[in-house]
């Protein structure tokens, strides 16, 4: 069996292996990405419905969740939005802001999957797709990967073969498994940025609502975020439900401030002093999705003229529409988990190169990291830091 060495061996074509490959190929260093699928940059390619959101220009590290809070903060200061931005500009790639400092491609993802390739080939990066590894082995100081085409050796080896989220692209637990081999831990995994499910009687209440969507709050004990709701014939999605999704725990309380730009009780008490004759649900459909509010007003709040309501019930209403109660039974899973909660224990990871403290020479980097970002591009920029980081070391 033949064995083609190199200085460093990627494993994983995504966004953070693509990034790392560049950056050390530039640095003089002889890189090889192995990818086992047929494609590269699937992920990059579906994100942001195909508008790629590459980075977010209010990151922190408070926009990640990790068993340790801080191990971000050292890569993401050392490559920032603005410097991914520049490179998206010296590419010639036009971008908008959505919101809340959200970047997406004017064009299409393919533009920046495009651009990575463009500075891997001018950095001389071999990459590798269709080529399943069998086996790693460290003999000697040396990485030896072995796979159907032969052995690949290096000094240096990098870990971004990602999470398990959207199996159906590729995604496998291989990277957890490589870290354990090398004695590292890893965490406990689970699928984040997803829809919530429902079943039972609220499932009942809401599944013939499916495609209705409405600006919320939505709470988890003391976590909350603002966004859209989407209802669906499972359940719950949308932006804010995706947000919460991270932090929302099986059997944990939900919450929907359904008018969450608006004091509820301030709101109801001037509807009743200007048009003391409408209805609760025709004033409730003013605000909110007609049929979701004619819901409320069938199965949950009496509904009559405006002047028929007391101040108390007024308020208790107020209330309800402030902490609307939902109760999720679950999550779709990975199936359609934009990132996976978890993974690679930080505590055994350099957080200034992300080399490995139990086996020098081994890197892992991006999302099979125990370092999550929160929806609207904060996990391509962490792809992007952690990247560069032990582009920078290998």
């Amino acid at each position: 069996m033949t064995i083609t060495t190199d200085d460093v061996l990627v494993l994983g074509a995504g966004a953070a292996g693509l990034f790392c490959a560049f950056t050390a190929g530039q640095r003089g260093k002889r890189v090889r990405v192995i990818e086992h699928a047929n494609k590269v940059g699937k992920k990059i390619l579906m994100s942001g419905g195909g508008r790629c959101n590459f980075t977010n220009t209010g990151t922190t590290a408070a926009n990640y969740l990790s068993a340790n809070p801080h191990f971000c903060k050292s890569a993401l200061a050392r490559y920032t939005p603005w410097d991914f931005i520049a490179l998206v500009d010296k590419h010639g790639i036009k971008y908008h802001e959505k919101e809340l400092g959200q970047l997406f491609c004017d064009e299409s993802s393919k533009l920046i999957l495009r651009m990575l390739l463009d500075e891997c080939r001018d950095a001389n990066v071999v990459i590798e797709t269709d080529c399943t590894i069998n086996a790693v082995q460290q003999r000697n100081g040396v990485f030896e990967v072995i796979t159907a085409r032969g052995v690949y050796s290096a000094a240096s080896i990098v870990v971004a073969t990602g999470g398990l989220s959207i199996p159906s692209m590729g995604a496998t637990g291989f990277g957890y498994q490589l870290a354990r081999q090398f004695g590292h831990d890893v965490l406990p995994t689970r699928a984040g940025l997803v829809p919530l499910t429902l079943s039972g009687k609220p499932l009942e209440d809401y599944a013939d609502l499916s495609g209705v969507a409405l600006p919320v709050e939505v709470s988890a004990e003391d976590t909350s975020f603002r966004g859209a709701l989407l209802l669906t014939h499972r359940g719950l999605s949308g932006p804010a439900i995706l947000q919460i999704s991270s932090y929302w725990q099986p059997g944990q309380p939900l919450s929907l401030n359904l008018l969450p730009n608006d004091d509820a009780e301030t709101w109801l008490a001037a509807q009743q002093a200007e048009r003391p004759a409408s209805e609760l649900k025709t004033v409730l459909s003013e605000a909110l999705p007609k049929r979701f509010a004619q819901r409320l007003c069938e199965r949950w709040i009496a509904n009559k003229p405006l002047r028929q309501y007391r101040a108390a019930e007024l308020k208790a209403i107020a209330a309800q529409l402030s902490e609307w109660p939902i109760t999720a039974s679950g999550t779709e899973g990975y199936r359609t988990a934009e990132v996976t909660l978890g993974g690679v224990d930080t505590n055994g990871l350099s957080s200034s190169t992300m080399m490995s403290r139990h086996q020098p020479g081994l890197y892992f980097i991006g999302e099979v990291v125990d370092v999550t970002g929160w929806l609207g591009g904060y996990n391509f920029q962490w792809a992007w830091a952690s990247g560069h980081a032990a582009g920078h070391s290998v």
